[in-house]
Formats: C-alpha cells, sequence, structure tokens
C-alpha cells in the first residue's frame, strides 16, 4: 500500500463554474442576493465602530461587488487567494465560499491576510438553499430512473460554518443566517433564474447529459405539489439561506478566558445570590 494519501476527489469543476459566470453577467446578472448580501455586509460594518483603510473582496462577481466596495482590493475565489500576509483590516469573502472544495483553507488564507484585530466578513449559502427543488428532483429521479445523480450543490449547515471559523484560528466567532423565500412561475423558471445567477450546476461529478425530460416533469408536479407560494398557490416558493461569518484576527487586546479555578464565587453561590434578588 503507498504511503501518500489519495487526493480528495474535487467538489467543484472551476472550467464550468466559470464559464456560466461568464454567461451570467454577459446575459444581465440576476443579482438580488449579491444585492442582499452586500447590503447586510454593509449595515453590519456600519455597526463597527472602526474605519477600515485597508479592505480586500473575496468574490466570483468582482464587478458586482466592487461597485458597492469601492475601496476594497478584489481577489478571485481562486483555490490560492491573491491575499499577502498582514495586508488588511478587512476581508469580506462574497457569496463564493459555497463553491469552494476546501472552505477552511479559504477561511486560513483570509485569516492570515488580516493584521491583528482585523474583521473578517463572509457570506455563502447555507444548508436550507433550494431545498424544496432538492427534494423534488430527488424523488423524481429515484422514481424515474431508480437512481440519482448530483443536481443541487451540497451547502453547509449554519453549526458546521460557525466550527470552521474556530478551526481557520480566526477569534470571536459568529455564524448567523438570513432565510429568503423566493416565488418562481415553476421549476423551470428557477431554473433559468440559478443560471442568470450563475448558480447553475458546476460540481464536479454532475451528469454530462441532460436531466430526463420525464424526471423534469415529475420534479416540476412534486414541487408545485409540495411547495405552494401561499400568497399564490399557481406558484412556487423556495428557500434561500444566506449564512453570515463573522471573526476577528487574534489580538491582544481581545478579552480572555478566566484560568481555570479563579472564580471567587461556586455556580451554586452565583444561583442563590439571584435567587434572593
Amino acid at each position: 500500500m503507498s504511503d501518500t494519501a489519495s487526493p480528495r476527489p474535487a467538489l467543484t469543476d472551476r472550467t464550468a463554474l466559470a464559464r456560466q459566470r461568464d454567461r451570467a453577467l454577459r446575459s444581465g446578472l440576476v443579482d438580488l442576493f449579491h444585492q442582499i448580501a452586500a447590503d447586510e455586509i454593509h449595515d453590519r460594518l456600519t455597526e463597527v465602530n472602526r474605519t477600515f483603510t485597508d479592505p480586500a473582496l473575496v468574490t466570483g462577481f468582482p464587478d458586482l461587488w466592487a461597485a458597492r466596495f469601492p475601496q476594497a482590493r478584489v481577489i478571485a475565489d481562486d483555490p490560492v487567494l491573491d491575499l499577502q500576509p498582514g495586508a488588511h483590516d478587512l476581508v469580506i469573502h462574497a457569496l463564493s465560499l459555497h463553491w469552494a472544495d476546501d472552505p477552511v483553507g479559504q477561511l486560513i488564507q483570509c485569516r492570515r491576510a488580516l493584521r491583528p484585530d482585523g474583521l473578517f466578513l463572509g457570506v455563502c449559502f447555507g444548508n436550507q438553499t433550494l431545498a424544496e427543488a432538492r427534494a423534488a428532483l430527488a424523488l423524481a429521479e429515484s422514481e424515474v430512473t431508480g437512481g440519482l445523480s448530483p443536481r443541487i450543490l451540497p451547502m453547509a449547515e449554519i453549526r458546521d460554518l460557525g466550527a470552521l471559523l474556530q478551526r481557520a484560528g480566526l477569534a470571536l466567532p459568529v455564524a448567523d443566517a438570513l432565510h429568503q423565500r423566493a416565488s418562481y412561475r415553476d421549476l423551470m423558471h428557477l431554473g433559468r433564474d440559478l443560471r442568470a445567477m450563475g448558480e447553475g450546476n458546476a460540481m464536479a461529478a454532475r451528469q454530462r447529459r441532460p436531466l430526463r425530460r420525464a424526471v423534469l416533469a415529475r420534479a416540476a408536479q412534486l414541487l408545485a405539489q409540495d411547495s405552494p407560494d401561499r400568497d399564490d398557490p399557481s406558484r412556487v416558493a423556495v428557500s434561500f439561506d444566506l449564512v453570515f461569518l463573522t471573526g476577528w484576527a487574534p489580538s491582544d487586546s481581545h478579552p480572555k478566558p478566566l484560568r481555570p479555578g479563579s472564580a471567587q464565587k461556586s455556580l451554586a453561590e452565583a444561583l442563590t445570590e439571584i435567587r434572593k434578588r
């Protein structure tokens, strides 16, 4: 047996992803979720009592995001990021992390690019994104063909994404989600919108042949049956989760946990005092 570990299979076909993004930009990008994400990040930055002078922005859609953060140095979301150690006081990872084969590696590179007490802000799609369409496609394909193929990118749970911040060495990590519901005429309308967003199927393990019409028709039927829009039952509603990640480059200025055994009172004593108030 060889001592060399087998390389991990790639999740993303980077060539296909770049092609999809280019096509989306040429056709007039449907940027609703990019705008929501950018607005939310802008709002969060205004709540931080600090002026950032050397921001960096990691994204697969540079023109769109650079317009919202014109002072930032824009970096492509390549596996190896073009970031210099300690060069920035703010790094924003903008709606691209869900396509990374090594998301913790992306976060580590961002953390290394930060100066002490620099801020990392990230946003990506979370695991509830397209849950309704994923379920409909899986059931339809299993019924029609007896098998399953990767159709929608697997996306991480918020808890796992929060843990990645810690693994990357970022301090004071926080992960929270913004849940959105979007209405479409039908499954085909959703698919066209995803392609226009540059978020079509670019998985390395995807089937290269077109989806069978019978599978698509059954999936559309299931989606209409199980996920009608409450405001207009003739349409379908699907979920999009935007997960926001916040962490700081370690610094001596951050609060430190107390040394074990240094408490002046026991927990029981503290609870007794609270009850007496």
